[in-house]
C-alpha cells in the first residue's frame, strides 16, 4: 500500500547564469521556494515529491547567445553527482522528499559533450535516476542519445531502460521528461510501458503555454498512459547585471498536477514565481489500471501494427559522432533538409 501524498511543482524564475559560480546562489533561491511550498502543503498531506523546472539554476543563456558547445562543456556544464547536486541532496534529506531536477551536464562516457539530464534525488540523498533528454528544439545545443546513437547503444543497450528509465520507489514508479519531449507521445508511452506511474515534465516556452499547447500536451500524456503528471514550468526570465532584472519574458508559468484520467488536480494561473501541488494516490491508479476496461489504454496496444511507422528514418541519427552539435544556423539547415525529405516522400505535401 502506498499512502497518499502531495506532489509539488515548483515554479521559479529563470536565471540566465553567466558563469558557473552563480549556480550556488540560484540553488539557494530555489531552496527557499521549496521550503515555503513544503511548509504550506504539509498541513494537508505530507509532500513526498518535489519537481523543479528545467535548468532551474543554470538557465538558458547558452541558447540565447548561441554558445559554442565545447565552451559550455568546459565552463558551464556540471557533473552528476557533483557540487550542485550535493546541495540539492541535503535539501532532499532534510525534508525527506524525492527531488526532481535537471541540469546540462557532462557524462564520463562522452567527455567532450554535454547532455540535458533529469535526475531524481531520494530522501537519503542518493541520486537514484538519470534520464537524458531525447528531444531538443532547434535552439538547444544539448547532445541527445540519438546524436550519438551507435555509441550510445553500445554502452547502454537498445532496451527501454536505455532511453526511458523508470525509478521504482516506495511512493510509486517515477519517470522524468524535459520540455520538448512533451510535444511527442512516444517518450511517455515508453515510460509507461516501462512501468511509470508518475511522470514529471519540466518547462515549455511562451507563447505556447498561453496558447494552450502546454496544458493539452500534459493532459493528453496523462490520459494516454493512465499516469500522474507533475509539470513544473518557469516564471519570469531574469538576467544578471548589478542585480537580477527581468528581460520581459518567460515561460508563462501554468504549472500543474494532472491525474491518470487527464483531469487537472491543481494548476497555477500565475506566470511569476510560485508553486502548485496536488494529491497523488498511486493505489487508486493501480486499481484503475487493474480493473478499468476503458480509459485504460495500454492493455489495448496492438504493437505489431505500429512498428511500421518508425521503420523509415526522419531526423538523421549520429549527427554528434565526431563533432559536437552545430550552432543555430547549422541545425536550421538540417531541419530544412528533413522537411524537404518529408515532402519528397509524400509525408508533407508541398504547395
Amino acid at each position: 500500500m502506498v499512502d497518499q501524498f502531495t506532489g509539488i511543482a515548483i515554479q521559479s524564475n529563470i536565471p540566465l547564469a553567466r558563469k558557473r559560480d552563480e549556480f550556488r546562489d540560484n540553488i539557494k533561491h530555489v531552496e527557499r521556494i521549496i521550503d515555503n511550498a513544503y511548509l504550506t502543503t504539509s498541513i494537508e498531506l505530507p509532500p513526498k515529491l518535489v519537481v523543479l523546472p528545467e535548468a532551474s539554476f543554470q538557465g538558458f543563456r547558452d541558447e540565447f547567445i548561441d554558445q559554442d558547445h565545447l565552451d559550455y562543456v568546459k565552463n558551464m556544464a556540471i557533473d552528476i553527482p557533483g557540487e550542485e547536486t550535493d546541495i540539492l541532496a541535503q535539501k532532499a534529506k532534510q525534508l525527506g522528499i524525492f527531488l526532481v531536477a535537471t541540469a546540462k551536464a557532462r557524462m564520463t562516457e562522452f567527455p567532450d559533450r554535454f547532455f540535458n539530464i533529469a535526475f531524481i534525488i531520494a530522501p537519503n540523498g542518493n541520486i537514484i535516476h538519470k534520464h537524458t533528454k531525447n528531444q531538443v528544439w532547434v535552439r538547444e545545443h544539448s547532445t541527445t542519445p540519438h546524436d550519438v546513437y551507435d555509441e550510445w547503444v553500445k554502452i547502454f543497450g537498445e532496451g527501454l531502460d536505455a532511453f526511458f528509465p523508470v525509478a521504482r520507489t516506495e511512493i510509486g514508479n517515477i519517470g522524468t521528461t524535459i520540455c520538448m519531449e512533451g510535444s511527442f507521445p512516444e517518450p511517455y508511452r515508453g515510460l509507461a510501458v516501462n512501468g511509470a506511474e508518475i511522470i514529471t515534465r519540466v518547462a515549455y516556452p511562451e507563447p505556447w503555454v498561453t496558447q494552450g499547447q502546454w496544458e493539452i500536451q500534459n493532459r493528453a500524456r496523462a490520459l494516454d498512459n493512465q499516469c500522474y503528471m507533475v509539470c513544473a514550468n518557469h516564471g519570469t526570465m531574469l538576467r544578471r547585471g548589478d542585480a537580477l532584472q527581468s528581460i520581459g519574458g518567460g515561460n508563462g508559468g501554468n504549472s500543474m498536477v494532472v491525474d491518470y484520467r487527464g483531469q487537472i488536480l491543481s494548476q497555477t494561473i500565475q506566470g511569476t514565481e510560485t508553486f502548485t501541488a496536488g494529491i497523488i494516490n498511486v493505489d487508486a491508479l493501480r486499481d484503475h489500471r487493474r480493473r478499468a476496461k476503458f480509459m485504460n489504454f495500454i492493455p489495448y496496444l496492438k504493437t505489431e501494427i505500429y512498428q511500421s511507422i518508425y521503420k523509415q528514418q526522419i531526423w538523421p541519427k549520429n549527427l554528434g559522432i565526431g563533432k559536437p552539435p552545430g550552432n543555430h544556423a547549422e541545425v536550421d539547415t538540417i531541419f530544412d533538409k528533413v522537411v524537404e525529405d518529408l515532402q519528397r516522400k509524400g509525408t508533407f505535401t508541398s504547395k
